[in-house]
């Protein structure tokens, strides 16, 4: 499995959304996003976990080499 980047919240949701995903609700720090049947919660954290942003990946049902791929292709 690849190493998945440290990044920001912030960074995370604006990956997703390069992939489709769409902000529909927020409540406090956490961050709903959702494509179709598919949806994740991001957490507004400077620095997500490693096992929080995989933890989004899975919710997500994308793959982390998706993932990083829409990352280093991403402009933020």
């Amino acid at each position: 499995m690849p190493e998945l980047p440290h990044i920001s919240g912030n960074k995370a949701i604006k990956v997703f959304e390069s992939l489709g995903f769409e902000i529909v609700r927020q409540k406090g720090s956490h961050v709903v996003l959702r494509k179709e049947d598919k949806g994740c919660v991001i957490p507004l954290h400077k620095e997500l976990a490693i096992g929080t942003l995989r933890s989004a990946i899975k919710q997500a049902k994308i793959t982390a080499e998706i993932f990083i791929d829409a990352y280093k292709k991403c402009r933020c």
